[in-house]
Parts: structure tokens; sequence; C-alpha cells
């Protein structure tokens, strides 16, 4: 069932499954809580209490924010943690993995962990070298480029194929009622807000990061040209040891659509130790 939670004038739609440990669930931009759909069920079933949300703007969550930059994103997901009772950990997606980050930076006390899938964590300089190089980083960079500037669904569903090398079985049920939420008035032009935000205010909170980090990165994400590279550039940036960095050879920018049982079993480890410490 569909629960909301107020806040500003705005709602926050959110679903909560299982019993146990609070386990809170955020999606990466233009997308929906059903990005989770193979990953809550699993982690339910293993004895967490799943919260999976709609970010600001998607999916079943409100319209007309006064922003949607990481710290934006972070104040809700404090505010579901606060509603449901934490400490939690934060899964967060691209996007939400920055905004997972300065959750936990300026809430340690709710926050007990933190995995960030694919997470946009740190700015990005312009990478020509990359560009030059890989034609992987090149046609994902074209594609997104034409979405910030012209907000064309089209080039959106470009950028997804590129973005998800291998399609889940359910994929082209799952492309239309994505294609139908972005043709909702409005949504195209946050998905374009949050393209345009900067995530120079999550590496700003990495050093203040005090809990456990699993950064989870797919080896042919479109996004970057290496990677690798940039998830232990998060690591680095974080104090020491405290981040961990795995690469799932293969995967795009949606390792839990892709290859959810593998991205579940370097999880349910991480879920373990962490919150039997809270």
């Amino acid at each position: 069932m569909t629960e909301y939670l107020q806040i500003a004038g705005n709602t926050i739609a959110y679903e909560v499954i299982g019993q146990g440990p609070l386990v809170v669930l955020a999606h990466g931009i233009g997308d929906s809580r059903h990005s989770y759909r193979f990953l809550a069920p699993t982690l339910a079933a293993k004895g967490y209490r799943v919260a999976n949300v709609d970010i600001r703007g998607c999916g079943d969550s409100s319209l007309g924010w006064d922003g949607y930059s990481r710290t934006d994103i972070a104040g809700d997901l404090v505010a579901v943690v606060r509603r449901l009772g934490g400490p939690a950990v934060i899964i967060g997606q691209s996007i939400s993995g920055g905004a997972a980050t300065i959750a936990a930076a300026t809430a340690s006390e709710m926050i007990a962990g933190v995995v960030e899938l694919a997470p946009f964590t740190r700015a990005q300089p312009f990478d020509l070298g990359g560009l030059v190089r890989v034609k992987r980083f090149r046609s994902g960079y074209t594609q997104m480029a034409q979405v910030i500037m012209r907000g064309r669904l089209e080039n959106w569903k470009k950028y997804l194929d590129l973005a998800l090398p291998a399609k889940p079985a359910d994929w082209e049920s799952e492309l239309a009622r994505i294609e139908a939420k972005l043709s909702e008035p409005g949504r195209m032009k946050a998905l374009q807000a949050m393209c345009k935000s900067s995530p120079a205010d999550a590496g700003a909170q990495l050093s203040k990061v005090r809990c456990p980090v699993l950064i989870i990165e797919g080896s042919a994400d479109p996004d970057w040209a290496d990677p690798r590279a940039e998830g232990e550039k998060i690591i680095a940036d974080l104090p020491r040891d405290l981040g961990e960095l795995v690469v799932i050879e293969g995967a795009g920018h949606y390792p839990h659509v892709q290859m959810p049982d593998q991205v579940v079993a370097l999880t349910l480890p991480f879920l373990d130790r962490t919150l039997a410490r809270a």
C-alpha cells in the first residue's frame, strides 16, 4: 500500500514491506520505486523492513518542489527515516547515491550505513579524453546532453538502452511504464532539473560521513569513461577505511535491475553487519 509523507506542502510516496531493521531504497532520475522491484521483496524476505521511496518529482510523489538537488532529496530521505523510526541503511542509485551521502553526513544518528549504486557523488569535470577514447561513454553523454537541452523522451529511452546493456525479461512493459510516467506534465522538467543539479554538494560531505559505505559500480556504465576510477575517487574522499568498492563486470548504470542477484549478494552481508551494530 502506498503511503505519503507531507513535506512543505508537497508529498513523498513510499511503500513499506517486511519486518526488521530498516532499509530505505531511493532510485535515480526519471524513474520510480519500481526500479527496485527485484531488490525490495528479496530484502524483505531476508528479514528487513524495506521502505521503497519515490523521490521528489518522480513516481507517485508530487511535483512543484522548490529544488531537486541531492541536498533536497537527502532531506526527504531523512524525513522518511525519522517517520518510520531509524536507524536505517539507505540504498541510493545515481542521484540518490549522492543524496544518501549527504543524509549520512548530516543525520549520522539516523543513518547506520549507505549503499551507493552507480552514484553521482562528486562534481564531474569535463572528460574530453574519455569522450574520444570510449564509445559507450560518448554515446551516453550525447543522449544525456539532448535530454538536458531539449527534454525529449526519445533521447531518454536511447540513454536507457545504453545504460542497461542486458535487459530484464520485463523490460518492454517496464519501458512503457517509464514512458507513460515521463509523459505526464512536469515530469520531464523534474528530470531535467535533477540532471542540471551539481553533485558538488554531495562531494563536499564525503569527508564528514561516519558510517560504512559500499559503492557498487557497473563496468559498462555509460556515465563514466572509467566507472572503477570514479568509484575509487569516492572511496578516497571518504574517511579512511569507511568505504568499500565493488565493480560488477558487464553491468550498466542500473545494476540492481540488470543483475539483482549479484547486488543482493553484495548488499546482504553489508546490511547484516551494519544494522547489527546500530
